[in-house]
C-alpha cells in the first residue's frame, strides 16, 4: 500500500514534524488545523471564504448530515463536496461523541447503538459497517470510525468497556471498509480513533490494537472531554510513543492556540476545534498579541485597527471601536468580522509552526509564544 503521508521535516528537538498527506482532493499540508462545518457549512463563511484562508480540509459531522440534509440528497448532488460547492478535502467525524452525549435517548450493543434523533426523535441504528456506509455516500477524503468516547471524567472500568467497544468496531469497520469501494471515483482513507482515558496502560493498549489494523492513519480521541489539561498532554505524548511515526496523527476536539503549539510538537499532525468560531460568535478574538474580548467597554473608543498583523485583511479594514460597536447591536457583520479573523489566525498559527519546523527553529519560537500567549514555555 503507498503511503499516503510523506514527512519533510523532522524537528530535532521536540517530535513537532512537517509532512504533506495525499488525499482525493489534493495534498494538504501539515500540521493543519480543520474549520468546523458541522452541516456542511463553518458558520458564517461561504465556502469561498473558507479556500481564502487558505485552509484546504474542513470538517463536517456524519450524525448531524445523516439527518438533515439525508444521504438521498447527498448523493443526488455527487456528496458533500458538489453539495457545498467545496474542492478541498473534507473529514467527517463518525458522530460518535454527538449520540454518546445523547444520554437517555441513545442504548449500546455489540451490534452498534440505535438512538433517538435530537431533532424528531424517531430511531435509528448506526453499526460500524454503516457508518462507512455513509461516509462513502458523504464522500469525505478522511472517514472516522465508529467509536465510543467515555467522558474525561469516568473511572477505569468505563475506559475499559469504551476500549474494548472501540476496537471491535474498528476491526468491523476496517474489513467492511476494505471490502467496499468509493463511490465517486477516488481515494478515501478509514481512521481507527485510540480510546482509553487518561490511563495510560489502556491508551496503549487501544494503540497496540488498532496499529495491527495497519490504517493510513490514526486518530487520538476521548481527550479535551473534561480531563486536566496536564493529562492531556501526557496522554499525546505516551501516543506519540506508541502509534506509528509514518503515518498521520489526528487529535479530535483540540483547541486552544497554546494547546496546537504544545501537541505539535508532541507529534500530532492534524487537529479541529469550534473554538475559533464559536468564540468569534461570543466576541473573543484570537489575534498576533493575544486575545481580546471585543464586547469590553474599553473598545467603544479604540479607533485602532482590530489586529495589524495583516493575519486578515478585514481586520486591518476595520476599528475595535466599529466591531464592538457591531456586536452590541448584533449585526451579523460582527460575526463574520470575528469568524474570518480567528479562522485566519488558526491557519496563520499552523502554517508559522510548519515554517518554523522546516527552518529547525521551532522549539524556540513554540516557546516564545506560549510565553506571550500563556506565560508558560512547553
Amino acid at each position: 500500500m503507498k503511503s499516503i503521508f510523506k514527512i519533510q521535516k523532522l524537528n530535532s528537538t521536540t517530535s513537532a514534524r512537517a509532512g504533506v498527506v495525499q488525499t482525493g482532493h489534493g495534498e494538504v499540508e501539515t500540521p493543519f488545523f480543520m474549520p468546523v462545518g458541522t452541516y456542511g457549512a463553518v458558520k458564517t463563511q461561504s465556502s469561498e471564504e473558507i479556500a481564502d484562508l487558505p485552509s484546504k480540509i474542513l470538517l463536517g459531522n456524519t450524525y448531524h448530515l445523516f439527518l438533515r440534509p439525508g444521504t438521498e440528497i447527498l448523493q443526488q448532488a455527487g456528496g458533500l463536496h458538489g453539495f457545498m460547492n467545496w474542492d478541498g478535502a473534507i473529514l467527517t467525524d463518525s458522530g460518535g461523541f454527538q449520540i454518546f452525549s445523547l444520554e437517555g435517548f441513545r442504548k449500546i450493543t455489540d451490534d452498534g447503538v440505535t438512538f433517538q434523533s435530537h431533532l424528531d426523535g424517531s430511531k435509528h441504528h448506526f453499526t460500524p459497517e454503516r457508518i462507512v456506509d455513509i461516509q462513502r455516500i458523504i464522500g469525505s477524503d478522511f472517514m472516522m470510525m465508529l467509536d465510543v468516547c467515555p467522558p474525561g471524567d469516568a473511572d477505569n472500568k468505563v475506559w475499559m468497556d469504551a476500549l474494548k467497544q472501540t476496537t471491535a468496531w474498528a476491526k468491523r469497520g476496517m474489513e467492511h471498509y476494505r471490502n467496499s469501494e468509493p463511490i465517486y471515483g477516488y481515494h478515501q482513507i478509514l481512521l481507527p480513533i485510540v480510546q482509553g482515558g487518561t490511563n495510560s496502560e489502556m491508551r496503549k493498549q487501544s494503540a497496540d490494537e488498532l496499529v495491527e489494523l495497519n490504517a493510513e492513519a490514526y486518530a487520538i480521541g476521548g481527550l479535551a472531554v473534561g480531563e486536566p489539561k496536564p493529562k492531556m498532554l501526557d496522554t499525546v505524548q505516551l501516543m506519540d510513543e506508541c502509534l506509528p511515526k509514518e503515518k498521520p496523527r489526528y487529535l479530535m476536539g483540540v483547541g486552544t492556540p497554546a494547546d496546537l503549539v504544545r501537541n505539535v510538537a508532541r507529534g500530532v499532525d492534524m487537529f479541529d476545534c469550534v473554538m475559533p468560531t464559536r468564540n468569534a460568535r461570543n466576541g473573543q478574538l484570537f489575534t498576533a498579541n493575544g486575545k481580546i474580548n471585543i464586547r469590553n467597554a474599553k473598545f467603544k473608543n479604540d479607533f485602532n485597527c482590530i489586529d495589524d498583523s495583516g493575519i486578515s485583511p478585514m481586520s486591518k479594514i476595520y476599528t475595535k471601536s466599529y466591531l464592538h460597536h457591531l456586536f452590541k447591536t448584533e449585526e451579523i457583520l460582527g460575526y463574520r468580522i470575528a469568524t474570518q479573523q480567528n479562522l485566519k489566525f488558526y491557519v496563520w498559527l499552523m502554517n508559522k509552526m510548519r515554517k518554523e519546523i522546516l527552518n529547525e527553529s521551532f522549539e524556540k519560537w513554540a516557546n516564545d509564544f506560549l510565553m506571550c500567549y500563556e506565560g508558560e514555555k512547553l
